[in-house]
């Protein structure tokens, strides 16, 4: 059998996989010109508006700018799996590359997707002013829940997002449970699909204002950073680490913590004296996302699917049977307005507290 290279014939099947799995299917999209192997262009142009007019003559004279940026997809991941010649006979076919690729899509790309948009999307609103907060998941109620997230709706610049459509915000299942028995909400909640053309998953949504609100079951890919680097593949919420300091007298501006049991607790006016027993955060753990609201005009994830591999026995050196090879290249970017260049499509709300290493 000749070594082919299967992801040009097979991409239309791997992405309808992945649609039909993702809860940020609306935001996937190949509609990119790209520049080479994992660039592309995006046009941003920005104008200056209306100046007084002069009945004495002439015109006003305006700006406008625009430039091509360029985003490159970093997301840059590869997986093999060898099948032993015998492994196959003895299931009957069923360790076939057709199957191994359909529950390798289904049960870890389609999850690292969600993965990944969540928090891109939440890193990108944690760098803006307005578009962020911090709220422990104890403090949503039933009689607060509504007014919480109507409050989140009318951040910042999102009015005008919310105006044409084309927000979407993903809560948690417990924040949807509280919603469910709010007297203030009075909207159904149903299961539904929220893809076009009938292919999406199916979860409980709802909308409130006109935004479709959905609910995010898999917590396990609602946080806002991961550890991609997991030692048995895959992903996982970004454990905080923390060490004793090595300064001997105090720095203005720094946090120190202290330590009792496995909590640290930070020191709210740390001392000379005790310097040799505070901590320093040398790796900030994930947080759980209780809310997040993103627009399907400037958020996109961009899968690229670079190369699939399948070896039958004899046409490789790994060992007696068929050797499947999968990498691929994506990412999500949130773009910025185009009247002066700014993130205000986006919002998170995450609870404070930390994923903590054992």
């Amino acid at each position: 059998m000749p070594n082919l290279n299967y992801a040009e014939q097979w991409s239309p099947e791997l992405l309808a996989i992945l649609i039909q799995g993702t809860l940020t299917s609306p935001f996937i999209t190949n509609n990119v010109r790209w520049l080479d192997a994992k660039t592309f262009h995006f046009t941003q142009m920005s104008v200056s508006g209306y100046k007084n007019h002069k009945r004495s003559g002439g015109w006003n004279t305006g700006e406008y700018n625009q430039k091509d940026v360029p985003y490159t997809v970093t997301h840059d991941r590869d997986v093999q799996f060898m099948v032993d010649k015998a492994d196959v006979d003895e299931t009957n076919q069923t360790a076939s590359i057709q199957n191994i690729s359909h529950i390798f899509e289904q049960t870890q790309v389609v999850p690292e997707t969600d993965a990944l948009f969540f928090s891109k999307v939440a890193q990108a609103a944690q760098k803006t002013e307005l578009y962020h907060t911090e709220t422990a998941s104890t403090e949503y109620t039933s009689e607060n829940v509504f007014a919480k997230l109507k409050h989140i709706l009318a951040a910042g610049k999102l009015r005008r997002y919310k105006a044409n459509g084309s927000l979407i915000m993903y809560v948690s299942s417990d924040i949807m449970d509280k919603l469910e028995v709010s007297k203030e909400f009075t909207r159904k909640i149903e299961m539904t699909q929220i893809a076009e053309g009938g292919l999406g998953i199916e979860t409980r949504v709802t909308d409130i204002d006109g935004v479709t609100l959905m609910e995010v079951v898999d917590d396990e890919r609602f946080y806002d950073r991961f550890d991609w680097d997991v030692a048995e593949g895959g992903f996982a919420p970004l454990k905080s680490k923390y060490t004793i300091t090595t300064d001997t007298d105090v720095v203005e501006g720094k946090t120190y913590y202290t330590k009792s049991d496995s909590a640290y607790t930070v020191v709210a006016k740390p001392t000379k004296t005790n310097i040799a027993t505070y901590y320093e955060k040398t790796v900030q753990g994930s947080r759980k996302i209780n809310v997040l609201v993103a627009c399907g005009q400037t958020c996109k994830t961009v899968p690229k699917i670079s190369s699939i591999y399948f070896f039958a026995p004899g046409a490789h050196t790994e060992g007696d049977g068929y050797l499947y090879q999968n990498r691929q290249l994506s990412d999500t970017f949130v773009f910025p307005n185009g009247k002066d260049g700014k993130v205000d499509s986006v919002f998170v709300d995450v609870d404070p507290a930390e994923e903590i290493a054992e």
